[in-house]
């Protein structure tokens, strides 16, 4: 196509480059970058972050990111982002259930940054990193990206909300992508392994009332991010996990293993509700297994760390 045809062709070199938009650039988002910088071949995008701290401006630009100084909370802060970047990559939660108040189901964030893409000329791609949470409880069974969302806290029904703001937004020229992203994990990021709380002594339950939980390290991670920013197919959504197919449980027990610390003590469910946190428990009323073939197929994302075991052992 010549030049003067092509969208980007009639605007200065510098703008003819790739420019991805990270909302919620922290860990992922950082290795998201450097994935997408050093990529073979051509030169790689020009990155740019939207962060709501200026405390945070030096770490971004030492890492080769444009920063942005602006806040989802905030929608007059967000307007000149509308028609900047070719490609987002959408990483930011929602907001927590105090900020979220009566609209507790609600993600105001990602509807405000929608509009906000809509301004102008909207980006050609949009990838937005939810929650496997929004399934609820399986039982323990193998899931597919076809199986109807069940959110069973408010957490997960504000991803929800999210998500269909982002499937509204690709109804039109956006291609947008959904990744369902189970646990995070790895050695280097912060509070990234279980080591903390296996010398904290914190129980695990009983194997006859543990659940199935997915993981996936966070250098995986970002590298489905940027996979899914050139090679999502529209309105798709893709499960990020690996192949651990693991009880909560065996996961401790093979961290402690790994790392010479005893295994954590055993509970029954009921033992569990009467001494656990809330928060913890609701990480462990809900299993499920999650099926990544498309993320393998589609994506065509190969695994550096396909189970736990090696993503723990590189320490």
């Amino acid at each position: 196509m010549p030049s003067n045809q092509s969208p980007l062709g009639a605007l200065p070199a510098r703008f003819r480059r790739q420019r991805v938009l990270i909302i919620g650039c922290g860990d992922v988002g950082l290795r998201a970058s450097r994935a997408m910088q050093a990529r073979a071949g051509a030169p790689g995008p020009r990155v740019l972050a939207l962060t709501s701290s200026l405390d945070r401006v030096p770490e971004l630009r030492a890492a080769g990111i444009v920063p942005l100084v602006g806040n989802l909370d905030d929608a007059r802060s967000l307007r000149r982002l509308s028609g900047l970047a070719t490609r987002v990559l959408h990483l930011a939660p929602p907001p927590g259930e105090a900020a979220a108040g009566a609209a507790w189901w609600r993600d105001g964030r990602t509807v405000a940054l929608a509009r906000t893409l809509r301004l102008r000329t909207p980006p050609a791609a949009l990838v937005y990193g939810s929650t496997s949470g929004v399934y609820g409880d399986c039982g323990g069974a193998w899931v597919t990206e076809a199986r109807p969302v069940a959110p069973s806290t408010p957490r997960a029904q504000r991803r929800v909300n999210a998500e269909r703001a982002v499937r509204h937004l690709g109804r039109g020229p956006v291609r947008a992508s959904i990744l369902r992203i189970p646990g995070i994990y790895a050695p280097d990021r912060e509070g990234g392994t279980p080591e903390a709380r296996l010398r904290r002594g914190t129980p695990v339950l009983l194997a006859e009332d543990d659940v199935y939980t997915n993981h996936i390290h966070a250098d995986d991670l970002a590298r489905a991010c940027v996979a899914a920013l050139w090679r999502g197919r529209p309105q798709r959504v893709y499960h990020v996990s690996d192949a651990s197919d693991m009880k909560m449980g065996d996961y401790f027990d093979l961290a402690a293993d790994l790392y010479g610390l005893p295994r954590p003590p055993r509970l029954a469910r009921q033992a569990a509700q009467e001494k656990l946190p809330a928060p913890l428990l609701s990480f462990m009323s809900e299993s499920r297994r999650l099926d990544a073939t498309r993320l393998r197929r589609e994506l065509r994302v190969v695994l550096r760390y396909p189970t736990v075991t090696e993503g723990l052992r590189a320490r």
